[in-house]
């Protein structure tokens, strides 16, 4: 774990039992949200909202939750890399916040920040990894079936930010994580490779996984090398009747999935986003505590 044991720079950074914790906590506490009874457990709280690399959705819900829950925060309008130096502007930060939300290009620079930052760094996204998006996935899951315990996770994806973050939590957590992809774009990195994960070309992985999720195709593709890991409705009608799909958004349709399958009654993506924000406030909590 680096630099603070509150931390949130990879999913594995935080044990078992924290993640157990965060996540049932994210079900509380979307009931709260429902009730607009939400606990304010930020009270007093400072927290810095980083975005130096563009998105919305959880960089939002980030904001919208600390707000929520009692504290103050400030959007922070610094890029790193540039004129100062990374470990300056973290002491700089540390003078004021009790907390640093970090949306960045690089996972380097948040682990660069997280050494000498006097104060927690949750990790809001990197290139190689985002593992809120990931816990608050896992929260839904918990929500709709009572238990994380045992799931078969197939991602049909390649070695991106969004499936990577599956990949850790197979180090954390007892889940089993199969990518399902063309050899090209394997998972590849040793330091992954140690949990319950592993990879295959076979789309029929997909019939008795628990979760499917998906990514983007990745730029460097030919669309006729990627057409048969499409999930269209064809997919999906044959997979178990209470399999969760879960599209990694953005969705382009017509590339990873087809228009019809959003629309079909395994796709949970809108319902399972809502919990992004609970997870966020469930991961805040424990690290203020």
């Amino acid at each position: 774990m680096t630099g603070s044991a509150r931390n949130f720079l990879e999913f594995h950074d935080i044990p078992e039992a924290g993640l157990r914790s965060i996540v049932a906590r994210a079900g509380e506490l979307a009931g709260a949200w429902d009730e607009r009874a939400m606990p304010q457990s930020l009270a007093g709280k400072r927290v810095a909202l980083i975005v130096d690399d563009g998105g919305w959705r959880n960089t939002t819900a980030f904001d919208l939750g600390i707000q929520a829950m009692g504290g103050i925060c400030v959007h922070v309008p610094i890029s790193f890399n540039t004129r100062e130096e990374t470990s300056d502007l973290a002491a700089y930060l540390g003078n004021w916040f009790d907390m640093l939300v970090i949306r960045t290009k690089e996972l380097a620079t948040l682990k660069a920040v997280a050494a000498v930052s006097p104060v927690p760094v949750i990790n809001a996204r990197t290139r190689s990894n985002h593992p809120c998006e990931t816990l608050g996935d896992l929260a839904y899951i918990k929500s709709w079936r009572g238990s994380i315990d045992g799931l078969k996770v197939a991602g049909v994806a390649a070695d991106a930010n969004i499936f990577r973050s599956w990949v850790e939590a197979s180090i954390a957590l007892p889940i089993e994580v199969v990518q399902v992809y063309p050899e090209r774009w394997h998972v590849r990195d040793s330091a992954l490779l140690d949990g319950r994960f592993r990879a295959s070309t076979d789309m029929g992985e997909l019939l008795d996984a628990d979760v499917i999720v998906t990514d983007s195709w990745p730029g460097d593709a030919a669309a006729d090398a990627l057409a048969g890991h499409r999930v269209g409705t064809d997919v999906l009608d044959r997979l178990r009747e209470d399999a969760i799909f879960l599209p990694c958004p953005p969705v382009t349709r017509g590339q990873e999935v087809t228009a019809e399958a959003m629309e079909h009654p395994l796709c949970r993506s809108r319902a399972a986003k809502a919990f992004l924000l609970h997870a966020q406030n469930a991961l805040m909590e424990w690290i203020a505590a």
